[in-house]
């Protein structure tokens, strides 16, 4: 299973390239997750990076169960048209061209976020915004998370 976790604040360059830390690819196995990567325009415009092997699945899960014919051929076109094949280079820079960069809304400083099996691409000033708004569910909900596994160990 794959456990992408922190945030990691970067640049792109002048040639729409932005290091992703060591950090992060230290935490991909590339015989396990795959060598490459697909870069997405994910839900709220966010700008998602799939090791190859995850995207794999999440296209192959298809539209939503109930979707009408008419959805499921919608969100298989977005799905494929919105992602890229992408390689990090030697680096680790990532290439990320300009239509999705327009798209996703992405200034010069940004946020990497490591979400579990990917990684998503914030500008700085939306993640902080992100996190104010959120931080008081998020703490609810690790509090009520800590109290059910303590709950569990009792029993």
């Amino acid at each position: 299973m794959l456990l992408l976790t922190g945030e990691y604040q970067h640049t792109i360059d002048d040639k729409n390239r932005v290091l992703v830390s060591n950090k992060l690819r230290s935490q991909i196995d590339a015989d396990e997750h795959g060598n490459n990567f697909y870069l997405v325009l994910g839900s709220n415009g966010i700008l998602c990076l799939y090791p190859e092997k995850y995207f794999e699945q999440l296209v192959a899960a298809g539209a939503p169960k109930g979707a009408a014919p008419d959805e499921a051929v919608a969100f298989e076109r977005m799905s494929f048209a919105l992602a890229s094949k992408v390689e990090l280079d030697r680096q680790g820079r990532l290439l990320i061209n300009d239509r999705l960069r327009t798209r996703a809304g992405l200034k010069e400083q940004i946020t990497l976020v490591g979400v579990r099996d990917h990684i998503e691409i914030w500008n700085n000033d939306n993640w902080e915004d992100y996190l104010q708004s959120h931080m008081g569910q998020y703490q609810q909900q690790m509090s009520q998370a800590r109290q059910n596994i303590l709950q569990s160990q009792t029993e």
